[in-house]
Parts: C-alpha cells; structure tokens; sequence
C-alpha cells in the first residue's frame, strides 16, 4: 500500500500510554453477546442502548472477534518502549495518513455524489483502556466507532491479532478496518443509525440482527468505495492490496467466525454478515465508487 504522497490528519488523538485509560483498569472482562457494528459488543454497548434507546448490534462493535479466538478477553497490552513526546511512530503515521485519505475521498464524493457536506471524524488510538462518549473503550472490543462522540477509537494491537490469529494481516487489510470505521461514521452523517434504531425497535430478534448486518455490509461496500476513489487519486493499492483486504473481510464473516468457535453456523444469529456476503459488498463499493450502491436496505437479501 502506497501511501507516501499522502499528508497526516490533524484529527487523531494518542492516548496510549496514558495509564491504560484513566482508572479502568485491566479490562472488565464483561460478557460478550452476540451484535455489534464494526467488530463486537461489551459494556459500552449497554450505555449506548440505553441512551440512544437503540440496540447495541447497530451502533459498534469488535469484541465477538476476540470472544471466538481468544475465549471473550485479551491481555493488556503495553509498549515496549516509552513514545518520545512530540514524535509520531510508525504506527500512528500508519493511521494517520489511512484517515487523511478519507478525509480527502469523503469530503469530495460528499460533495459531488450526495451534495453534502463531511464532517471528519476524529480517531482516538489508546491502549488498553479508555474513556469515550459511550463510556469504556477496550482493547478487547477491537476498533469501533462511537456515535455519540463521533469518534473511532483504534487499539493498534488489534492489528496483531489480525495476523497471528486471524490469518488477516497486511498494511491494506488494516486500513480497511480503518475505512470500515469511517463507514459507520459515513452512515450515522447520512442519518442511517437512528432509522435503522427505529426499526429495530419495532422488530423481533431475528429482524434485528438482519438490520444489523444490513449496516455492517453497508460500512464494508462504503471501504469499498473509499479504496475505489483513494486510488484514483493517490495511487494507494498495490500488488496483493486487495486480496488482503478481501481475505480479512473473509476472515471475520460470521459463518467463519461461528464454525470455528462452535463447530457450525447459525444464519439467523448473524450480525455482520457471511464472509461471501462480506467479500461481495468490499468489491461493490470498490468497482464502482459509487454511495448509492452501498444501499444494503433496498436489496431483499442484503447482498
């Protein structure tokens, strides 16, 4: 992934180091249900609800990742050595530039495709623990985005995990993590989150879930889009890039997920999406860089 030509986003935010989060500690450890945005569901999800009055399964997500492969909890994570104040590190020029480059990609295709005005989000990167508007953030809860901040917050260890015990590393496997988080943020700025908690609210469990996946291959097609316009304009990808992609996208599909943590599938209990499902709407963002193919809630099947 070529990313040299690409400036730094003034919109991240290093907390690492930082005590692992101001005073929560060495992970709660919660229960982990099934659901979740992005990659996952713990305690935060529960504020959520209750403030929004929206089901977790549609706002954020990460830890059911961890609860197959690791059993629901994870180490803390610490450096293995202090950052110099004022100096960033491979790491956090890494996402740096991935968010400057949505930055660039939505703002234009806001204006050109939707007339629309983007408003960036900003990106938080911790260890361990931290403190968002959705309450505790945790590394074992992989990189989500809170709707009430507006924020994506981002334990770069999870890229780690990625590749030792996913099998899914890679620089553009990472940064689709990356602009599959700036798709949730997309999304809530197009109005999506609080229709699809309307419809929840009205809808039994199995309904619900297949909203939740509706988002969740929603925010995978709009990575798509943004690595179909981020090439265009800085050459980012190349050789291997979007095979890397695909198989994290294969990787983390719920019939995978689920086979390998219970030995089968359950289609009714998903919440992400299949691995194909998810390959699929990666690729249709990426092909045509257009929004409006992104719309998951106008195909029958959602996908």
């Amino acid at each position: 992934m070529r990313l040299d030509d690409i400036g730094e986003s003034s919109n991240v935010e290093d907390r690492r180091g930082d005590g692992g989060g101001g005073g929560f500690g060495g992970g709660f450890g919660m229960p982990m249900r099934s659901g979740g945005l992005g990659f996952g569901t713990m305690l935060v999800l529960g504020v959520l609800a209750w403030v929004f009055g929206i089901s977790p399964s549609v706002l954020i997500g990460g830890a059911e990742i961890f609860s197959n492969v690791t059993g629901g909890s994870r180490p803390q994570q610490t450096s293995s050595a202090p950052r110099t104040a004022g100096k960033k590190d491979a790491d956090q020029q890494f996402v740096s530039r991935v968010l400057r480059s949505t930055e660039e990609v939505w703002t234009e295709q806001f204006a050109k495709q939707l007339n629309m005005r983007y408003e960036p989000p900003k990106t938080v990167m911790f260890s361990g623990a931290t403190r968002s508007g959705c309450g505790s953030a945790q590394s074992a809860m992989g990189p989500f985005y809170c709707p009430m901040d507006h924020n994506v917050f981002l334990d770069t260890s999870f890229f780690a995990e990625m590749k030792n015990r996913l099998n899914a590393g890679g620089d553009f496997a990472y940064a689709y993590v990356i602009a599959h988080e700036v798709g949730h943020h997309v999304e809530n700025q197009l109005g999506i989150l609080p229709k699809v908690q309307e419809m929840q609210s009205r809808v039994g469990r199995k309904e619900s879930n297949n909203l939740s996946v509706r988002v969740e291959l929603m925010a995978d097609c709009l990575a798509g889009v943004w690595a179909h316009h981020a090439h265009q304009k800085f050459g980012i990808l190349e050789k291997g890039d979007i095979e890397e992609a695909l198989n994290a996208a294969n990787q983390i599909g719920d019939d995978k997920l689920q086979k390998a943590s219970q030995g089968y599938a359950v289609p009714d209990s998903f919440t992400h999406g299949s691995s194909q499902q998810r390959m699929d709407w990666f690729t249709r963002g990426l092909k045509g860089g257009q929004i409006r193919a992104c719309d998951t809630f106008s195909n029958r099947n959602g996908a």
